[in-house]
Parts: structure tokens; sequence; C-alpha cells
């Protein structure tokens, strides 16, 4: 057993590392800290040993993994590596990419504008927002 990997498991922050959940180890301790991760639905801290077979809910910004740890390591790979060490559920990544397609579809109907308003722009947009003060 290598890379701080030791008999009872790696702790979570470090293999949420590992694993490319994060880009710094602070930053998944953060995560866990506030919540974000859970281990079998119970909240943890990040000094939590980590087994293979242990179930994770890890929430980043507006997505949502629920995965089952496969392998376990302290040292950060390459993306193929950091793969090999969990499995996604089917229902999780369905529930993803329907999120993802959820918030293209917000995002489809707006188009932010090339530049700054110009005079008569701002001129406009500030007659609207008087309107609005009334």
């Amino acid at each position: 057993m290598s890379g701080g990997q030791s008999a009872i498991g790696v702790r979570v922050d470090v293999w949420l590392w590992a694993a490319r959940f994060f880009k710094t180890r602070a930053l998944a301790r953060q995560a866990i800290e506030r919540g974000q991760v859970k281990i079998g639905d119970a909240a943890c801290k990040p000094s939590r040993p980590l087994r293979v077979g242990d179930h994770l809910r890890v929430t980043r910004a507006e997505e949502s993994f629920e995965i089952d740890v496969l392998g376990l390591s302290g040292k950060r790979g390459s993306a193929a590596a950091a793969q090999a060490l969990y499995r996604e559920s089917d229902a999780s990544r369905a529930a993803r990419e329907a999120a993802r397609a959820q918030r293209r579809a917000e995002r489809a109907g707006y188009q932010a504008p090339p530049g700054k308003p110009d005079k008569r722009a701002r001129r406009l947009i500030r007659a609207l927002g008087d309107i609005d003060s009334l």
C-alpha cells in the first residue's frame, strides 16, 4: 500500500483530491466541512478513513455525484487513473445530464450584448429604471 494509503483506508479529503473531484485538498476539506460530501447519507469529517465499497454523495457547484469507491489512492495521478478509483451510478449520471440540459435550455434565449451600451442606450436604460421606481 503506497501513496498515503494505510491498512484502514485513506482520508476522505485526500481521496477526493486524488480522484480529481477537487483541485486542491483544501477545497476538498472545505466541501466536506460544509456538508457537500456524505458517506452513506451521513456527514463526515475530512480525516475519516475511506474504504473500498463506501458510497459517497459529492456535491460540487451545480453538479451532484453518487459514487461507489472501487480503489484507494493517496497520490494524484492521471485522469484515467483517477476514474478507476470510483464508479458513478447510472441514475446520478442521468440526473446530471438532465440538469445540464435544463441549464442550457434556460440560457438559450439570452444573448449577452456585444459591448458596453452607448450614450443613447444608457439613457434608455436609465429611463426604464426610473419607471420601475414609481
